[in-house]
């Protein structure tokens, strides 16, 4: 059975990604957060083809006459309303009916409030189906409407909402349409934390079951196809992870997709992202040899990889070359890459499948393009983000100015040149200049938007300017029209952390979730944040609370960070203690940053011994195995310390005489390449141990227990230059008789 929408659907877009990554005015209740489908029908029910399941229903679809006859009075109310396009009479029957409407109605209704592409259309949409789980009836639905419900809650941003209505779709029998299903994979691969890694996941789960049946025909429309690839592909190549990038590109043609120009856009940015720029000119050259038109993307993909490398020279001769009509592209980036020294030649054998015209480049000649490219404002913007992250805002001001006098109208800068701009005095510190900037869209036509309001807003935060922020929040809701986003609060709550304001923090978490605003897991770990800093650790427990209660954000190990950051900043390392243990039982494992809180709380807390249990857990996490050791795969991955972590337990262990572990820890920062201290433990040792062993009247046998103690002394006094038994010389904090 097709999933055939309406033409004004998105669903029947040609372009490859018919989801673009907007983002949406979508309200949640703070108190109803929505409900995510566990399973469609019984777990028990045998796996089936969609179009062998119960009949769907399209949205287009009607029931024949006597059907129709056949049908209660609200359900033919309900239905004539449909039919006639009138969803919003429609919604208003189905709340007023005193019983469940047929499978009919309930469908076609699921899918018209999901085509609304608003927030009132999804929340209703999602109101039915959480009284339909309640109810245990969710096999009324059939596949297309829960498809397109996936589609609008994957547009609104709801992801995760949105995946768990495919999962259940798949766990029911049902194979979604592959643009319903495409659209989820590929805004999970454009999320952060472990989206990517989910997005595959679910692309594997669709191709699994699709690969199940002999006659491809049965699975023609689940079938994943060229776009569908191109989501897998983002999400390989934001992982990095080039071996799985190859499988899925060389698995294109068992489903007859073939790689566009999408599908090599993506391979720049894993380039990019493996740090493989000498491989950038030939994706450009295989985009020519395959015969596939080349678009601008492509070209502003090139140029914002060279920006990510910080190579702004080789950025600037493909501009240049653009601006004067050449299209000898290819040889300008390969005179480039004869220029620098090669990448690292780990991932080679994959690039080498994957651009097999990288491994003969020398014998042929680099191919010209197929005609010339004028440069678009987007190219000079992403120019001009190379000259504002290395501060140079005056070549960022000039390229605008040069810009402005274009005579081709359709070079001018447009609002995301502006921003940039606006981008480059912000991180400059000049919030004047930064506003004359805002000031000038408004009066050449171009209108700012939330991302422009959004960087206006973090300046004013960094520079600690917490009154005129909240003026430019007025400014932006009320003279401009721009609603602020939960993105504008999380800023505004940082702001108040700077400038130690609690109240201020939660005031503003407050007033997000008033207007319907959803927390992200910023918000939340933001906020807990602003009560460990000002010394809240309950305040902080309780919101992280709230965290895990809510179903739309996943609590993260930076969230179980900074939920042991606000124990250990006064001192409760025993509550401390059983976070860390909680994070090990989620599984999670403790990183550097947990086990530098921990120890900061044991030194608050001066308790010496808790030190040593954390040195022997930091000491086996930092022990790298041999060479044939066998390894659990639940074996937490090894520890890289860092300077804080060694310092504040070499610190403990010299105030409580600990040498010989001092020693340890002070090795392992050697080790690491990371210079000790040894002014500050020399100090600490002269204020606190300088008499240490000196007493005449110990008993022998006292004096032989504490021999190990004093052997680890004097070679802790050998490592800092002190004098010492090794020296065959007396330490002495006193002058020596006779001296002055």
């Amino acid at each position: 059975m097709n999933l055939k929408p309406p033409s004004s659907s998105p669903l029947t877009s040609n372009s490859n990604n018919p989801f673009p990554a907007t983002h949406s005015s979508l309200t949640l209740h703070w108190v109803s957060p929505p409900h995510y489908p566990s399973s469609i029908s019984s777990p028990t029910r045998p796996f089936r083809l969609l179009a062998t399941a119960n009949p769907p229903t399209n949205p287009t679809s009607d029931l024949s006459l006597a059907a129709t006859a056949a049908l209660p009075n609200e359900d033919q109310k309900l239905l004539t309303l449909l039919r006639q396009r009138k969803t919003e009479e429609a919604w208003i029957a189905y709340t007023q009916s005193t019983h469940l409407p047929n499978p009919t109605c309930l469908s076609r209704l699921l899918s018209q409030l999901s085509y609304q592409n608003s927030h009132s259309g999804l929340t209703r949409a999602q109101s039915i189906l959480t009284r339909l789980r309640n109810e245990r009836q969710l096999r009324h639905l059939d596949a297309n409407s829960l498809g397109l419900l996936a589609v609008a809650a994957a547009k609104a941003g709801q992801t995760r909402y949105a995946a768990s209505i495919v999962k259940s779709m798949l766990r029911s029998g049902f194979l979604p349409h592959v643009k319903a299903w495409s659209a989820v994979v590929s805004r999970l691969a454009a999320t952060g934390d472990d989206g990517p890694a989910d997005a595959l996941k679910l692309f594997h789960s669709v191709t699994r079951r699709v690969r199940r049946f002999s006659e491809p025909e049965l699975v023609a429309d689940s079938r994943p196809d060229t776009a569908a690839f191109n989501a897998a592909l983002n999400a390989c190549a934001n992982l990095g992870d080039t071996k799985r990038f190859l499988k899925l590109f060389d698995e294109m043609p068992e489903y007859g997709a073939e790689p566009d120009v999408l599908t090599y856009n993506v391979m720049i940015k894993l380039c990019a992202r493996v740090g493989r720029k000498d491989l950038l000119v030939f994706v450009l050259e295989r985009i020519l040899d395959k015969g596939i038109t080349l678009c601008m993307t492509t070209l502003n993909s090139l140029v914002a990889a060279y920006v990510g490398f910080g190579d702004l020279e080789t950025a600037e001769q493909m501009v240049q070359a653009m601006r004067e009509g050449r299209r000898d592209m290819c040889k300008i980036l390969r005179d480039s890459n004869s220029n620098n020294s090669k990448s690292s030649l780990s991932d080679g054998d994959v690039f080498e499948k994957l651009l097999p015209n990288s491994v003969r480049a020398n014998d042929c000649e680099p191919p010209l393009l197929p005609k010339a490219y004028t440069c678009n404002p987007r190219i000079y913007t992403t120019l001009m983000k190379g000259y504002m992250n290395v501060g140079r805002v005056t070549d960022t001001v000039r390229m605008l100015e040069a810009l402005r006098h274009q005579d081709d109208s359709s070079s001018h800068p447009d609002h995301v040149t502006y921003t940039t701009v606006i981008s480059a005095f912000v991180k400059a510190g000049s919030m004047d200049r930064a506003r004359r900037v805002l000031a000038e869209m408004t009066r050449v036509g171009v209108p700012a938007n939330r991302i422009t309001y959004n960087i206006l807003l973090k300046g004013y935060c960094q520079q600690l300017q917490i009154g005129q922020a909240k003026e430019l929040l007025r400014e932006m809701a009320d003279d401009a029209g721009i609603e602020p986003d939960v993105v504008s609060y999380n800023i505004l709550i940082d702001g108040c952390i700077l400038v130690d304001d609690s109240a201020g923090a939660l005031g503003f978490f407050n007033e997000m979730r008033t207007r319907g605003l959803a927390p992200t897991k910023i918000s939340y770990t933001t906020l807990m944040k602003a009560f460990a800093l000002s010394g809240q650790p309950k305040l902080a427990n309780k919101v992280f609370d709230e965290m895990l209660n809510d179903p739309r954000v996943k609590a993260d190990l930076v969230a179980w960070n900074m939920l042991v950051e606000a124990y250990c900043r006064m001192g409760l390392v025993e509550e401390a203690k059983k976070i860390i243990q909680r994070i090990k039982d989620n599984g999670f494992h403790p990183d550097v940053a947990t086990y530098g809180s921990l120890a900061n709380g044991i030194a608050l807390a001066r308790k010496p011994g808790e030190a040593l249990l954390l040195w022997n857990e930091v000491k086996e996490r930092c022990r790298v195995k041999k060479e044939g050791e066998t390894s659990d795969p639940s074996d937490p991955p090894t520890l890289k310390p860092d300077e804080g972590l060694l310092d504040t337990l070499a610190d403990i262990c010299v105030r409580a005489a600990f040498f010989k572990k001092a020693l340890e820890i002070v090795a392992c920062m050697e080790e690491n390449g990371i210079p000790p201290n040894k002014t500050k433990f020399t100090k600490i040792y002269v204020e606190m141990h300088s008499r240490m062993f000196t007493s005449k009247h110990a008993s022998q046998a006292r004096q032989d227990r504490r021999i190990e103690r004093k052997r680890a002394a004097e070679a802790f006094k050998f490592w800092l230059g002190l004098p010492n038994s090794y020296y065959g010389s007396e330490w002495r904090l006193e002058p020596i008789d006779g001296d002055e």
